[in-house]
């Protein structure tokens, strides 16, 4: 059989993001995100705020959007719009030198003759648009002379064309009048299609039959007569914006030289008729704005208006940047004008941030809750308080100067699970998993079992223990707008997600319950917690929180009740029979005797309390001392940053003495 061949090419892929290029991180901006979320902001607006400052080593939202003003700024600071009017001027000045020059060399031109024509050069008005006008039926007597005043002609139809048409400056120097009659041709054609197009009377077939004519004028080649209009309004309103920026006297005198280009009328009425066509069409383009250039950099009409289309585009990035509409995202953004106007650098930071958005919303770290605002989902939450258990363990280990592997639950029986090892277990192995997890991955990297394995930390499995005993925990947070005030709501925050990744991945057979109390108390699942913002409320009702911690624990009576309270202020308020938060500042007799009932009945259940105080306050010192002494229990003043890890620390001590306790 003959041979098959397939041959292949390979370039540079240009169809959007790199299929092949590894997944983004999503490490930092979970971390970042959450950290907001703790501290008060949604997670709309969190995730809003990540890419608005960027990552480590990548440029954010706010960063391209100075560099998008910075270029807007160097472009107006750099460039002037005399650029036509100066190159017109100039040539002028070379044909009248030329002119001169001529009645000294020609001998034999009559003295009168000579003198008539020098008086009338000498008379022509300052203006050069007035002088070109009046020299327009002037007998040249330099060839040299005609052709530099010819060439002005030229050069304003090309400039007026290359406004309309980038690239049509160029592309028409040296024309012949065979190529300015084509051009003429095509603008009459092209205004005939538009006519049509607005009165809805055009086919696809006078569209292509117009491509196929003229195609060679559009290097954008348009796919539709709407793109067609679309990319010609935008250069036209351009151009008008450029004639709104000069001054009065600048924009007169274009208009009175525009009547010599080519030698004729008609391409002014035809790119009258044009704009006139494209405006009706496109309406909402901005054909009335101006800018204010500065520079001594003079500008041709035609890149002038490539300038102002710069800065529209650059206009439209910046909107695109702020992401200020509803419903806004990084997927609108234009990444090929990034690229244009920043580099390939910038279009590659907006790229990785959009890639960043789209899989912070599908990786399931975020969802919708039932009021379609965006949470954090329990997903984020579990890896955030594993993060957040990560460093508490760090911290405990710093300060007792070794491993801390009561984190891992090994002091009791096997529970019959297995967990991938972490740093600082101390659980036995679990041969069998660990051996049959080296198998597969040996087969999946395309080894061979049979000639032997070598173990790689990946493959190591423990066997997760539970403590004899059970613990029902209630760790009440003050929620006081004073915690937030102070800079402790995220402390507070990260203390309850790493206790709860703790209790659930670690202690299963414990019972966590979190009790938020400000003027009321109330019991919140973690993911609650974790996005509640401050309120300005007043009250601190430690009242209400302990009675929920003193139902909890009835709930459980078989469990060992440990108490772990979070606050920076002394009970300012308690709950009436009627349900009502009675609010007193100072605090009340009242609300102390309310609270200090409550706190007996928790004692007469044989609870293990400890009361963490943030803050200085003498009062609270004195009043949480005396709760604890009441309550044989503890009082712990960490700061902020380790508070984390002091209520780990104080959970592990309540199970390791009562499952001491239990083995006696």
């Amino acid at each position: 059989m003959p041979a098959h061949h397939r041959s292949s090419r390979y370039g540079r892929y240009t169809g959007g993001p790199d299929p092949l290029a590894p997944p983004v991180d999503l490490s930092e901006a979970l971390e970042a995100v959450s950290e907001d979320v703790m501290a008060g902001y949604s997670p709309e607006h969190a995730l809003r705020e990540f890419l608005r400052r960027g990552g480590r080593g990548r440029d954010g939202l706010d960063d391209l959007s100075r560099r998008v003003q910075q270029r807007r700024r160097e472009l107006l600071k750099r460039h002037s719009l005399g650029g036509t009017l100066e190159e017109a001027k100039k040539l002028l000045e070379k044909a009248l030198r030329l002119e001169r020059e001529q009645f000294l060399r020609d001998a034999r031109m009559d003295p009168m003759d000579r003198s008539f024509r020098e008086l009338q050069l000498d008379g022509l008005p300052s203006s050069t648009a007035a002088a070109v006008n009046e020299l327009a039926s002037y007998d040249w007597q330099s060839p040299s002379a005609r052709e530099a005043y010819e060439q002005i002609k030229d050069l304003l139809g090309r400039e007026l064309l290359d406004q309309r048409f980038a690239g049509m400056k160029q592309a028409l120097e040296n024309a012949t009048d065979a190529d300015r009659e084509a051009v003429a041709e095509m603008l009459r054609d092209l205004n005939e299609l538009l006519e049509k197009h607005g009165r809805g009377e055009d086919t696809d077939e006078d569209f292509q039959d117009f491509m196929a004519k003229h195609g060679d004028y559009f290097p954008e080649n348009p796919q539709s007569v709407e793109e067609l209009i679309d990319a010609m309004a935008q250069r036209a309103a351009a151009a008008r914006r450029m004639l709104n920026s000069m001054s009065p006297e600048q924009r007169q005198e274009l208009m009175q030289l525009s009547a010599q280009a080519f030698g004729s009328p008609e391409l002014m009425d035809q790119l009258g008729q044009l704009d006139a066509n494209l405006q009706a069409l496109r309406p909402g383009e901005n054909w009335g704005g101006s800018e204010d250039f500065e520079g001594q950099e003079g500008l041709g009409l035609g890149d002038g208006t490539g300038v102002l289309q710069d800065i529209a585009e650059l206009d439209v990035l910046a909107e695109q940047l702020a992401q200020h509409h509803r419903g806004a995202n990084l997927d609108d953004m234009d990444l090929d004008a990034l690229a244009r106007q920043l580099g390939e650098d910038a279009a590659v930071s907006a790229r990785t941030l959009s890639e960043l958005e789209r899989a912070m919303r599908d990786s399931g770290y975020l969802q919708r809750g039932a009021d379609g605002d965006l949470r954090l989902s329990p997903r984020a939450v579990r890896r955030i308080g594993q993060a957040l258990m990560r460093d508490a363990a760090q911290n405990l280990s710093s300060r007792t100067g070794q491993r801390d592997t009561r984190l891992a639950g090994a002091a009791g029986e096997p529970s019959g699970a297995t967990r991938e090892w972490q740093f600082g277990d101390a659980e036995p192995w679990d041969v069998t998993r660990t051996v049959t997890n080296a198998i597969r991955r040996t087969a999946a990297e395309g080894g061979d079992a049979r000639r032997g394995l070598r173990l790689d930390v990946r493959d190591i499995e423990v066997a997760e223990t539970e403590a004899r005993t059970q613990a029902a925990v209630a760790l009440l947070v003050d929620t006081s707008f004073s915690m937030a005030a102070e800079g402790r709501w995220v402390p507070m925050k990260r203390t309850a997600l790493a206790l709860h990744h703790l209790v659930s991945t670690r202690f299963r057979g414990d019972q966590l319950q979190i009790v938020a109390f400000g003027r009321y108390a109330r019991a919140l699942p973690v993911d609650e917690l974790t996005g509640l913002p401050p309120v300005r409320e007043q009250g601190t009702n430690l009242h209400h929180a302990l009675l929920l911690a003193t139902r909890f624990f009835r709930k459980h009576p078989s469990m060992q009740p440990v108490l772990l309270v979070v606050t920076d202020g002394e009970p300012t308020a308690h709950l009436l029979p009627d349900g009502e938060s009675w609010f007193s500042w100072p605090t009340e007799p009242e609300t102390l005797r309310a609270t200090v009932e409550e706190l007996d009945r928790l004692g007469r259940l044989g609870t293990q309390a400890t009361f963490f105080r943030l803050g200085d306050d003498p009062g609270l010192e004195r009043f949480l001392r005396r709760m604890a002494e009441r309550i044989d229990g503890r009082v712990v003043a960490p700061d902020p940053g380790d508070l984390g890890s002091a209520v780990l620390q104080e959970y592990l001590d309540a199970r390791a003495q009562d499952a001491g306790d239990a083995d006696r």
